[in-house]
């Protein structure tokens, strides 16, 4: 029966180190969690950029095809027809607002783990404590005893012992 009790503090400590990297590991719940956070971002900056694209492409097809878009792109550029009349006031600022959206950029953030070794440590942390914890126990019960035993009779040297006959 006493072997049981330390293969529980050894059951208890693999369990602790299995918890532990489950959890926090490499591999574990909490890592995977930050991983799913930055596919969230990553894929809600590439629909942004996606937007963006369709938005430039759709500018580009009307500067190409509408010839009003066109004739207004070329007002901002001080371009006019021959029968209009520019009319230009003097202390006014130029305004250009083709500055065109690009995207933010997005750089990539390093997953947080506890090393493999602390998990391990930690289950041989807990399979010491529960193995001295039991030991200790043992001790105060008297089931272990470090004292010598000498109820063992000796005749001239050669130790006898209490057999049944058979």
């Amino acid at each position: 029966m006493k072997t049981v009790k330390y293969l529980t503090a050894v059951l208890a400590g693999t369990f602790i180190y299995v918890l532990f990297s489950v959890s926090f590991g490499r591999n574990g719940f909490w890592a995977f969690n930050q991983l799913e956070e930055q596919k969230r971002v990553i894929s809600a900056h590439t629909q942004n950029i996606a937007n963006i694209n369709d938005e430039l492409n759709l500018e580009r097809t009307a500067i190409a095809n509408d010839m009003d878009v066109i004739a207004a792109y070329a007002r901002k550029l001080d371009y006019v027809f021959p029968d209009e009349k520019l009319v230009k006031i003097n202390g006014l600022g130029e305004v250009r607002s083709s500055m065109y959206e690009s995207g933010t950029v997005l750089k990539h953030k390093p997953v947080a783990f506890v090393p493999e070794w602390v998990c391990k440590a930690c289950g041989l942390v807990i399979t010491g404590l529960l193995f001295i914890l039991m030991f200790l126990y043992d001790i105060s019960q008297g089931n272990i005893s470090f004292k010598k035993k000498d109820d063992v009779e000796t005749i001239q040297g050669i130790p006898v012992y209490d057999m049944p006959q058979i």
